[in-house]
Order: C-alpha cells, then structure tokens, then sequence
C-alpha cells in the first residue's frame, strides 16, 4: 500500500485554485496547502454564515482572494488566466439539502452550471494538469439498502441538491470524454460522507445545530435522528482530495474518474449516536423530533471506499469519536478566545502525525 502521508515537497511552490474557499471545507483545504507550501487562490462569494472559519482563522491574510461568483464564466476565466493554477479542487456549491427545496432553481445553477462553468475556464487554461470536482455521496440513487455504494453504482437523487450533485458528475463526466481525454488535464470527481469538524456554522447541520444549542436554552430540533451517515473528521475527506489531486497530476488519465472518501463502516453511526455524544460533553441543552418531516431525507447512506485505499493508498484515520473529540475541542477553543488559525494548525498537524504513524504500523 502507498503511504497514506501527504506529500509537502510536491506542494511546494505549487500553483492552486479553489473555488469556494470561504465555506467550510474550502477554508480548512486553504490552511492545509498554504501549511504545506502552495501558492493559493480562491474564488468565492463572502462567507454565508457568521461567525465563519474563513474569518475565524483569517484566511484573507494568506491566500489570494477573489470575490465572485462561480455562475460568472467570464470573471472565473478571467481569474483562471491570472492565476495560471496547475491545480483546480472545485469546492463552490449550494451544499445542503433543505435550502435546495427552498430553491431549487438556484441550487442547480450553482451546482450543475458552476461546475460547467470550472471546467469550461480549465478547457481554456493550458497550466492545469489536474482538477478535482468535489460533488458529494448524495449523488447515489439511493434504494435505502444496506450495503454501501461503489463508485459505479447509479447515480440519482431524490431532492434538489442530491440531484444537482449526481448532474454535476455527468456533467465533469461528459467533459472528460469530450475535452480532456486526449490532453494533459486530468479531471477526477470526489464524493465524500458527511463532514464534521470544527468552523462549520452552516444553517440546517447536525454539528453546527448541537454547537449553537450549546449556546442557548432553546430546544433542538432534530429530524431524522435515525438517519444512517458516514461520519467522517473534516480532514479525512481533505486529506483524500490532496492525494488523489497528486495522484492525477503525476498519472493522469489513469486515476481520471470517480472516488468515494469515506468511513469505515463501523463509524457509519445513525443521528442520534452524534447527539448523545454531545450530550456527554454539554449537559445543558435537549432535543426532540418532530412527529413528521417536511421533506424527504435519506434514512440510509453508506459508501465503499475500497477503491481509494487500494489505487490511491488513502485511509480513514480518526474513528468517529476522536473525530467527535477534535470537533468539540476546536468549538471550545473558538469560543473561549483561542488564536483559531493556530489551533486548526495544530489539528492538521495531529491528523498528519496519525497518518505517519499509521503508515509505520500498516
């Protein structure tokens, strides 16, 4: 097996683009490959939420960034062309499912178009030789079995966002064979399980949700607390997307196709597992389900991550209660006045120590 360590002398000096780097995960990959040497720029709208970690760990001080939106082909080519990226990770998106049944129309426009959009200014940007599209896990047509999907299961989706997700990878798919296969860009999608972790403040998330009933007396409201996730650390699906981004940079066509990064499957944990976790920690905030849900919500998602590990030497390292631990611990130094961008810092490094130390032992 291939070591599971990132590769910092790869990264060195190496030009980057992420779209959506003032989100969540856009924000933490920023940290991560300006740590390890990359010369990052980031195109984005403002951060959505408040607080945010874009702000929290004031990432406008070490990355080049571009306010504007990913349904704007002209300024993202524009952007592109300036920049001269040899990597593109595509991260912009509507990510929630609620919000897509409030606006489907701009969900998709964001989703499928802002990807067309990517890949059409790459198509025109002969520096880059490896794209990374980060769709999701939703983008299965999911029968709520249980066993978990494989890369070329079938893609569907039920709501508007899953939906949006599974046109975005026949969209990057249709590029591929169209425009890329027979030059030196190689364009991969990635689809990762649900995220946790420390800076996400986004409006109908389970984590964010436990965090700010943390603050208050209120009551949360929790919708499907026996919903099936892959729970997955923040920097788990992070640490995939920069090894499969190397991978298609050094092997090209080879690795050009889908992956899923997710847990193993003893950490793929229904809702409420997550909840009583937190109630652990904070005693001082309680919950309840409605009696019946507004919209539908998958009760069942796992993912088979087989192939990561075997082509790519990719592998979960934080079971789901470090991954908890970490998530928690970061809140708290957020709300009790740490140095943020510090702190996360130190995270990134305790994940890659654990990667070192599992590749030894492996």
């Amino acid at each position: 097996m291939e070591s599971l360590v990132i590769d910092t002398h790869f990264w060195q000096e190496k030009s980057v683009l992420i779209t959506g780097h003032t989100g969540f995960k856009g924000s933490w990959l920023s940290l991560w490959l300006t740590e390890l040497g990359a010369k990052v720029s980031g195109y984005a709208l403002a951060p959505n939420t408040q607080p945010s970690m874009y702000q929290a760990i004031e990432l406008e001080t070490i990355v080049d960034s571009v306010t504007a939106d990913i349904s704007n082909l002209a300024r993202l080519s524009e952007v592109m062309q300036q920049t001269q990226p040899e990597v593109v990770f595509h991260l912009a998106a509507q990510s929630l499912v609620k919000p897509s049944y409030l606006d489907p129309v701009g969900t998709y426009q964001i989703n499928v178009m802002g990807t067309v959009n990517v890949l059409e200014a790459v198509r025109h940007c002969p520096s880059v030789k490896a794209v990374v599209v980060v769709t999701s896990d939703k983008c299965y047509e999911n029968h709520e079995w249980s066993w978990p999907y494989r890369e070329n299961d079938r893609l569907g989706g039920h709501d508007p966002y899953s939906n949006s997700k599974s046109c975005a990878e026949l969209v990057t798919d249709s590029y591929r064979k169209s425009f890329f296969a027979d030059n030196e860009t190689a364009v991969a999608t990635a689809r990762a399980g649900n995220v946790i972790g420390g800076g996400d403040w986004s409006d109908y998330r389970l984590l964010p949700d436990l965090i700010r009933a943390t603050q208050t007396t209120q009551a949360l409201e929790i919708r499907h607390p026996a919903a099936i996730r892959p729970w997955q650390h923040v920097l788990e699906s992070l640490s995939g997307y920069l090894q499969l981004a190397q991978k298609l940079f050094e092997r090209g066509d080879e690795v050009a196709e889908a992956w899923n990064f997710g847990p193993v499957q003893d950490d793929i944990k229904p809702v409420h597992y997550l909840v009583e976790q937190a109630q652990k920690k904070w005693s001082n905030f309680e919950w309840y389900s409605p009696s019946q849900n507004e919209h539908h919500e998958a009760n069942i998602l796992m993912l088979d991550c087989s192939k990561a590990r075997q082509k790519l030497g990719w592998q979960p390292i934080w079971r789901i209660d470090e991954a908890l631990s970490k998530t928690f611990d970061w809140y708290d130094a957020f709300y009790s006045g740490n140095n943020m961008r510090e702190f996360s810092l130190q995270q990134i490094q305790q994940f890659v120590q654990a990667t070192k130390r599992y590749s030894i032992t492996a």
